[in-house]
């Protein structure tokens, strides 16, 4: 595929109405949503298994024919920035677990939108490779880390991810923590009786390593389907346990952000709480998502997907033409919202591993 030329912005695509949209004009959804934010996962494997993502085993993974090559993540990539998105945010699965990460963040780095502006690499991990190759993707253009981390304690990572891994976890985000990115986020899912009882732990230990915490509602999004609501520490909830250790300000100007802030005591220091379920924020959302096989999603809950790979490999010579019509029919399909409050809500069929993070 590198043989493919790239001519971005010189053709028209055609939306679902077939009304002509001049490539490189901004992805707008029909409820006035402009993305600009591209969610790129790079495998569906996971050095860990955490209970709320994937079975332990038994897990069906992709094939890896299907999987996207480097080359065919740029030229989407590409295509992508010429239509206005301006952060390609790298997942999995574990991202680090791709032997080409450094050169897929050197090429995806290069890469500049209508305006001759860089576009954004972020990247979200469990941050055990971290040590090892944050250099080279600091040097090939990374700008920023989210590090997932669940529980401070080695016993409760253990049981949590079925993994022996805490303090290569917690190596990762001492590295990160030494490098130059900022902001710097730690992720953690707030799980009743599981590590509800260390909320405050984990913030100061995220201020320790000048990073902002983030707490997430657990999400119906693991493999198994096993997910209750019951079971759910709620954004109040969190709020709740903080407001006895710190007073909480509110952060304005949230934007298509899915944490919303608080200030800790005035600040500096901050924390943000992406409550899904409990307050949606999905009218603001700017966000599309790539699977490791090619398929673009317009929603993390979405069940219908828009398949990139028979454009990619066909021999239509439109690739561009055709990946700019599909990014632009999977924007206009995109919902008001995920429903995960309505009674006719459906679970996607993928878990969180293979949707990316």
């Amino acid at each position: 595929m590198s043989a493919i030329p790239v001519t971005i912005g010189r053709r028209a695509a055609l939306s679902l109405d077939s009304t002509p949209v001049p490539a490189g004009s901004p992805l707008v959804d029909t409820h006035g949503r402009v993305h600009r934010d591209l969610r790129i996962s790079l495998t569906d494997r996971c050095s860990l298994r955490c209970t709320y993502c994937m079975p332990e085993q038994g897990n069906e993974w992709l094939a890896k024919t299907s999987i996207l090559t480097l080359d065919e993540i740029e030229l989407i990539a590409r295509v992508a920035a010429a239509d206005g998105i301006t952060t390609f945010r790298l997942t999995g699965g574990e991202p680090l677990l791709r032997t080409d990460i450094v050169e897929i963040v050197r090429r995806l780095a290069a890469i500049e939108g209508p305006d001759g502006r860089p576009v954004e690499i972020a990247m979200t991990t469990n941050g055990i490779r971290l040590p090892e190759v944050l250099p080279g993707l600091a040097a090939a253009g990374l700008g920023r880390l989210n590090i997932s981390i669940d529980t401070l304690r080695r016993d409760r990572f253990h049981e949590l991810t079925r993994r022996d891994r805490l303090e290569d976890v917690l190596e990762g985000i001492a590295a990160a923590a030494a490098s130059g990115l900022r902001p710097l986020k730690l992720n953690a899912v707030a799980m009743r009786d599981v590590n509800d009882d260390e909320l405050v732990d984990l913030v100061e230990f995220a201020i320790a390593h000048d990073a902002q915490m983030r707490f997430i509602e657990q999400m119906p999004l693991d493999a198994g389907h096993t997910w209750d609501r019951s079971r759910m520490v709620t954004q109040d909830e969190i709020l709740g346990a903080l407001a006895q250790r710190w007073e909480l300000t509110p952060v304005p100007g949230r934007g298509g952000a899915p944490a919303a802030r608080w200030t800790l005591d005035g600040g500096p220091h901050t924390v943000g709480v992406i409550a899904s379920v409990t307050a949606p924020f999905c009218g603001d959302c700017d966000r599309l998502r790539l699977t490791a096989d090619g398929q673009l999603r317009n929603c993390l809950f979405s069940t219908t997907e828009y398949d990139l790979l028979p454009i990619l490999r066909g021999t239509s010579g439109e690739w561009e033409q055709d990946i700019d019509g599909m990014l632009r029919a999977c924007v206009r399909g995109k919902l008001p919202g995920h429903a995960i409050n309505d009674p006719s809500f459906l679970q996607p069929a993928r878990g969180m591993n293979a949707i990316g993070g």
